[in-house]
């Protein structure tokens, strides 16, 4: 009698864990889901067309980064925005990359990490130079690594670092709603 009840619950239980283990992998994965597809267009130094190889175009945002401000609407952009908007073509511009979705969205942009044959395109548009790294959105190890990227660019002058003192394209933008 106290084994047949013993079992009733050890089988309770380990479907309980089973089904929070169901649940937690699909949290997750709903939330980075990675898909590959094609870089149809670079918009500036931190946005990209994507064509999913199924599925619907879109706008990603790369996550992580803030790259220098384009021009826009007859208003001036920020030095080096040109230059990242360049590199970032150099980079990715029609070619097969894998694009991690972080489930966040921005001004009907999707965020996402782009890699193209296991390099990491945030990071390295930071490493290069042509982007910060973006402290306010970042998480987990992604903050220490494209921080980190970034110290190195600024130690080496590399890109938009050759400035002395560059204006961060958050401080750029907020000026420019104010004025």
């Amino acid at each position: 009698m106290i084994l047949i009840c013993c079992k009733k619950y050890i089988s309770q239980i380990l479907l309980f864990i089973l089904f929070s283990l169901c649940i937690t992998s699909t949290t997750y994965a709903d939330d980075y889901r990675t898909l590959r597809g094609t870089v149809i267009q670079v918009s500036d130094g931190d946005t990209v067309i994507i064509r999913p190889a199924s599925g619907k175009m879109f706008k990603c945002r790369l996550y992580g980064i803030d790259a220098p401000e384009m021009p826009y609407d007859g208003t001036p952009g920020q030095p080096y925005s040109r230059a990242a908007d360049r590199e970032l073509n150099n980079l990715v511009l029609h070619t097969a990359v894998e694009i991690t979705l972080t489930g966040e969205s921005s001004y009907d942009r999707e965020v996402c990490i782009i890699k193209k044959m296991g390099v990491d395109i945030n990071h390295e548009m930071v490493k290069r130079g042509y982007a910060w790294a973006y402290r306010e959105h970042l998480k987990g190890t992604y903050a220490s690594e494209y921080i980190s990227a970034e110290i190195e660019a600024r130690k080496m002058r590399r890109g938009l670092w050759k400035e002395t003192n560059p204006q961060p394209p958050w401080e750029f933008r907020n000026y420019k709603r104010r004025n």
